[in-house]
């Protein structure tokens, strides 16, 4: 993995507040901001906080996030983005009361598919690696262990932008913390290969 923090991310969405110190990346998220197209409720929001680098076919990035989710659809994670019709966004979404394992993937319409997170402690770890048209997503509570999250067919492009991403549909003020972030080429590991 290359690890150079941040260095070639720019903002989708800039939050109002945000800073980096010694390669964490600190934000507190704007009002009613989100990444939705379509799919049951009509609407289309594009105007979440996206920290994107670049990259092309063949690559895996990583983050942990450290957040403290309370209010309906708060979410943080990961994004890969190719435009705003292309893209999914992984992470811990807040819903029904609890923190859910969270994807949601759109190809010009989203879907939404959700699991009970496991107990992460103070943060949580997500990788996401999208070679040959499709793209794995991993979590982890420890940083050492990755279950599956999703594995699902995704556009292949010549350009994709993939960082940390963080919304509140709801309301204004979540912080959230990312740190460790990576990005190198495709780890190419078995699908039940959770190192």
């Amino acid at each position: 993995m290359i690890t150079e923090p941040f260095t070639h991310c720019t903002w989708h969405n800039k939050p109002p507040i945000y800073r980096i110190d010694n390669g964490t990346l600190h934000v507190v998220t704007g009002e009613n901001t989100d990444f939705w197209r379509i799919t049951n409720y009509g609407f289309i929001r594009d105007n979440g906080h996206f920290f994107g680098a670049p990259a092309t076919d063949g690559f895996t990035a990583q983050v942990r996030v450290r957040a403290a989710f309370s209010e309906l659809y708060d979410q943080a994670g990961l994004m890969v983005r190719i435009d705003e019709q292309r893209w999914i966004k992984a992470g811990v979404e807040f819903s029904d009361g609890q923190a859910l394992l969270s994807t949601v993937l759109t190809n010009g319409t989203s879907d939404w598919a959700v699991a009970p997170a496991p107990s992460f402690g103070d943060s949580f770890w997500l990788r996401v690696t999208v070679d040959v048209g499709v793209i794995r997503v991993q979590y982890s509570a420890d940083g050492n262990t990755w279950p599956m999250l999703r594995l699902a067919p995704f556009p292949a492009a010549p350009r994709y932008l993939v960082g940390p991403m963080c919304c509140t549909p709801q309301r204004a003020g979540l912080e959230v913390s990312f740190s460790e972030f990576a990005l190198g080429p495709a780890l190419g590991k078995d699908l039940h290969d959770l190192s």
